[in-house]
């Protein structure tokens, strides 16, 4: 039994090292493993969790350093496959570094990826039946076959505790928002917990505000809805409680990895059976940190690193 399944997005994030400046003048980049699926079971991970990834790469040099870095950071690779045949390669992502909060992508995922390719034939149903945590992506919803096989492995999960849909919308990867509200809607039958910011909770349930996103989030069924706010901290929403807590200010140097962060971290408090207070504190500490770095895997905080940052803030809060 895993702690951790999470399923979607994989690629490499190429990110540079010239910040402040457009990507036409950068002069110096450096690799790292990427993907928002990929980076929570490597967030999780760095707690010491099993963690496994379901996805697919490239038949490329890319798709194996996919594989082989993920396992490096402690994620099991066993259900990382690369494609047969001719298809397309691992996806590729650039980024600018405007710090503090100006960081535009550009994915490399066209005509599709072979994370959208995943089908039936690529789940390990048992697996994902019996996982603490299973965790999804809406990205993972925006094509076939991707979209049927995230049915088949809900069907197979059958809204056990802790079945997570992260509402990562992209809207690059959508003909029009109102397809990505129909199938986040269709999806939302399927899990119990909920992530998102205040503009994916907008596609998701056409609320931005974060009290009434978090109600109709909980009117699907949910047992728990997460609004992130940004600079105004996050609400955690149960049918019996109702959390806030404030952001955790940190110098930002790449914001990009933060949610993946917060999610690795949420699971990682679920699982520890926290309060939601002491997870939305430890999850926002963790996001925070990996804002103040550039890459996002590799910079997933250790429970040490996150605790002295949680000392820090209490510190902070108790001589203000």
């Amino acid at each position: 039994m895993y702690d951790l399944i999470t399923m979607g997005r994989t690629g490499v994030d190429i990110y540079p090292l010239d910040h402040g400046v457009p990507l036409e003048e950068v002069r110096t980049f450096e690799k790292f493993l990427g993907g928002s699926a990929t980076n929570v079971a490597v967030a999780a991970a760095r707690y010491g969790r099993d963690t496994a990834l379901i996805t697919k790469t490239g038949a490329d040099a890319f798709g194996r350093y996919v594989r082989a870095e993920a396992e490096r950071l402690g994620v099991a690779g066993e259900f990382i496959t690369a494609i047969e045949g001719d298809g397309p390669p691992t996806p590729v992502t650039f980024c600018e570094v405007h710090p503090p909060d100006d960081f535009p992508l550009y994915f490399y995922r066209w005509p599709t990826a072979p994370d959208l390719m995943l089908t039936d034939a690529d789940l390990p149903l048992e697996e994902i039946r019996t996982a603490r945590v299973f965790w999804t992506t809406v990205t993972g919803l925006s094509a076939e076959p991707s979209r049927a096989a995230h049915h088949t492995a809900f069907a197979a999960r059958a809204l056990a505790e802790h079945t997570v849909l992260d509402l990562d919308y992209r809207p690059m990867f959508w003909s029009d928002p109102s397809e990505a509200s129909a199938q986040v809607g269709r999806a939302l039958e399927h899990v119990t917990i909920a992530v998102g910011n205040k503009e994916e909770c907008e596609v998701a349930v056409g609320e931005t505000d974060p009290h009434r996103a978090a109600d109709a989030l909980l009117e699907r069924g949910l047992e728990l809805a997460i609004v992130k706010q940004g600079p105004k901290g996050v609400l955690a929403a149960t049918a019996e409680e109702r959390v806030e807590v404030p952001p955790f200010l940190v110098e930002v140097v790449n914001g990009l990895g933060a949610g993946d962060a917060f999610g690795g971290a949420l699971v990682h408090g679920l699982l520890e059976g926290w309060d939601l207070r002491r997870i939305l504190e430890f999850a926002n500490v963790a996001g925070a940190i990996v804002a103040s770095r550039l890459e996002c895997s590799t910079a997933m905080p250790t429970v040490a690193e996150v605790d002295a940052g949680l000392a820090r803030w209490t510190a902070k809060g108790a001589s203000a």
